[in-house]
């Protein structure tokens, strides 16, 4: 794992720098650099925006007594997305006006749920060893959900 981010660490940059250097090269030194300002301005915008209603959504979700898994997930994808706006660079731009988008959030969110999910397995086994239904289903809006009853034992 520490090889990896190491690597993402020392690579993007020199990718990123790479591609400003022949975007400047294609088009002007002035060019380049005002997209990248532009870029900056229109994604701290977005941002914002995005924020703005992922914190209503958020607090729509409390209101109505439901978890608030999605619009916990929104809300860290649009920080990230603002993060990376910061870094200057074209790779790092198009992966943040990505996330900054509510259909570029259900595209990742779908993905890697769909990476993940496939990792995680529930095995239950009641005393006499009959289990009547699976724990795991999915719901209506693609989040994954268990369900399971508690009980206490009393012992004398």
């Amino acid at each position: 794992m520490f090889t990896r981010l190491l690597a993402a660490f020392i690579l993007v940059p020199l990718i990123e720098l790479m591609l400003l250097i022949q975007l400047a090269n294609y088009t002007s030194l002035g060019t380049t650099i005002i997209l990248v300002i532009v870029t900056g301005i229109l994604g701290s915008w977005l941002a914002r925006r995005e924020g703005i209603i992922a914190w209503f959504r958020f607090q729509s979700a409390l209101a109505e007594g439901r978890a608030p898994s999605h619009e916990i997930q929104d809300g860290l994808m649009i920080v990230f997305a603002a993060a990376l706006l910061l870094t200057p660079g074209l790779l790092t731009d198009a992966l943040g006006f990505t996330l900054l988008l509510p259909q570029g959030r259900e595209l990742i969110r779908r993905t890697l749920l769909k990476r993940y999910m496939q990792r995680f397995k529930v095995h239950f086994r009641t005393p006499d060893g009959f289990a009547p239904e699976p724990l795991n289903r999915t719901t209506r809006d693609s989040s994954f959900t268990i369900d399971a009853e508690s009980f206490e034992r009393k012992t004398e």
